[in-house]
């Protein structure tokens, strides 16, 4: 068996994080003397603790290499370890990089430059619609979307990117193969058709607490950049922009009302220096990226100072109905006749375009700006 292997048996002991296990092999020389080495030699290396030594050592009578890698083959889980060129690079420079990433989808897609988007769980109606909007906008944009696949902003980040034809990759604190949360399955489907969902951890990891922190290093780990949409003042989202800012990747933040517990996280990160976020353009703009051409916007129209905002025909439609005038949204869903819902969410997206401002009483005036 080659290293890879070995690494996929090493992963199958609890306790064996990235840190005791790169310990292990730079005492040992390789994955596989770790695997074979003696119980004398294996007690002995420093900064290991002696009770993971004894679970390696069990699941060393218990696991049979060959069985093992055989039942992976038939799951349809695909295993890149770091030693191939296929492991993204990106991941590979942080200090504590996994030694194997279990895959379900397309492997070739981890190399391409991602962008992180993370957010509270408990999301508000604003929130998932400025993290769907924003996540369509930068996958036109040639950027990969990274999330973690949690309710709320990571699943509306996920489906901002697929909505718009692009790449997006799933990053998990269980196995690849466990559906977490259960409501997502179909969500977690289509992004293995059309993109990745990954874990360091084997098949079958339950979505254990303590895998989360672990898993958001990978997030940022991944991507050039972070985006916090709505998180509380000790939301997990932190621990990703923690993580981020080790690995010197650039850090974003959406504000939100002030009333809102949910966007006091977002705005001590913009207090602290995060890049504050009203569009992706402005991720684009501190990024260096280049902004998509018309072309990249199927069914869209151009609008604003330069022909850079696009619209729906069905945005659009909303759009021509304001004026510098005040109109509330009632006025507006019966003029067009298009479901309330849809209105409201298209609001929002002007509104974080730059299109639109909302009065008191839902009521919208063009921006004066634009």
């Amino acid at each position: 068996m080659d290293s890879k292997a070995y690494y996929v048996l090493l992963s199958m002991v609890d306790g064996l994080g990235p840190r005791r296990l790169a310990a292990l092999i730079e005492f040992m020389g390789t994955a596989e003397k770790v695997w074979y080495g003696s119980e004398a030699a294996l007690r002995s290396v420093p900064g290991v603790p002696a009770k993971v030594i004894s679970y390696l050592l069990d699941r060393r009578r218990e696991l049979k290499p060959e069985t093992e890698i055989q039942k992976l083959a038939d799951s349809g889980i695909g295993v890149v370890s770091i030693e191939e060129p296929e492991y993204p690079l990106m991941l590979k420079s942080i200090y504590d990089p996994p030694k194997i990433l279990y895959v379900k989808g397309n492997k070739s897609i981890l190399n391409k430059e991602m962008f992180a988007i993370v957010g509270a769980r408990k999301a508000t109606h604003y929130g998932l619609t400025a993290a769907r909007a924003i996540a369509g906008e930068l996958s036109r944009a040639g950027l990969g979307i990274v999330s973690g696949m949690a309710r709320g902003i990571d699943t509306a980040a996920h489906r901002g990117a697929l909505d718009s034809g692009g790449l997006t990759v799933a990053v998990l604190g269980c196995g690849a193969d466990v559906v977490y949360p259960r409501e997502n399955r179909n969500i977690m489907e289509e992004i293995t058709l059309k993109g990745a969902v990954i874990s360091e951890f084997p098949p079958g990891t339950s979505p254990a607490a303590g895998n989360f922190p672990q898993r958001n290093r990978l997030i940022s780990g991944l991507s050039c950049g972070v985006l916090v949409v709505e998180a509380a003042e000790k939301s997990g989202s932190l621990i990703t922009v923690d993580f981020a800012l080790e690995q010197g990747r650039e850090v974003f933040a959406v504000p939100g009302q002030v009333t809102n517990r949910l966007n006091r996280g977002c705005h001590q990160l913009i207090r602290q220096g995060a890049c504050l976020v009203e569009n992706a353009g402005d991720i684009i703009g501190e990024l260096g990226l280049t902004a998509p051409d018309d072309g990249i916007f199927p069914g869209r129209e151009l609008c604003g100072i330069g022909g850079n905002i696009y619209l729906t025909d069905a945005e659009k439609r909303v759009y021509n109905i304001i004026s510098d005038d005040p109109i509330s949204s009632e006025t507006i869903i019966c003029n067009t006749g298009i479901r309330p819902s849809e209105v409201m969410s298209m609001l929002l997206v002007m509104e974080l375009k730059g299109l639109v401002r909302q009065l008191p009483g839902q009521r919208y005036v063009r921006n004066s700006l634009v």
